[in-house]
């Protein structure tokens, strides 16, 4: 077994032109891409298939979804916010805005339980067709990725002052892979509302 270990750099690797935490959250990105991809493909060949396929915006709430995309699309810019805090030295800044990207995450959060329970109320489950089967599966699952943003930002929020301390540059380039990722699940919920909601 190697005992070697990979060091932290806080600048671009020659060989790869990124830094390693961002060389890692790429590559995991692209292979939540090769995940979301799939699902996304299986979606278009069950609709294409279906002449019955029903429209999201007759079966789903519109409003809400919309709602969350603002609510999502607003936590992007509190996380960058967060990160640019960091830049300029401004701790305090950081945790109010890493403390306000976690609030929304937990709204987005609030608001996708209150629309599940309608569907449960209206007996509508994943297993009731393939629309549902779709829709639980891709939103089910996106929301399982916002879950873990938001415990990977409450890690940082709590333990954030110690790392900064002891190194503010390592600190930093943890945000800015966190806000990376946090940036794909956003990016992912921009695909899915229109493609499960308006169409």
């Amino acid at each position: 077994m190697s005992t070697a270990v990979i060091h932290y750099i806080d600048h671009p690797h020659p060989v790869t032109g990124v830094t390693n935490s961002k060389l890692g959250v790429w590559l995991f990105i692209a292979s939540e891409v090769m995940l979301f991809g799939a699902l996304f493909s299986s979606y278009i060949i069950l609709r294409i298939g279906n002449p019955a396929w029903p429209h999201g915006w007759m079966v789903l709430n519109v409003p809400l979804a919309t709602l969350n995309t603002m609510i999502l699309i607003t936590s992007s810019v509190t996380m960058v916010m967060s990160w640019a805090a960091l830049m300029m030295n401004r701790f305090d800044r950081f945790r109010l805005y890493m403390g306000l990207t976690i609030l929304l995450g937990l709204a987005f959060m609030g608001v996708k339980g209150f629309e599940y329970s309608s569907k449960f109320h209206h007996e509508h489950f994943p297993w009731t067709d393939n629309f549902y089967g779709i829709y639980f599966t891709l939103t089910g699952l996106h929301g399982l990725h916002v879950l873990g943003g938001i415990l990977l930002n409450l890690y940082f929020l709590v333990t954030g002052k110690r790392l900064w301390t002891r190194n503010p540059k390592m600190f930093a380039g943890r945000i800015e892979a966190a806000g990376l990722y946090w940036h794909f699940v956003d990016l992912v919920w921009i695909f899915l509302f229109p493609s499960i909601y308006l169409l």
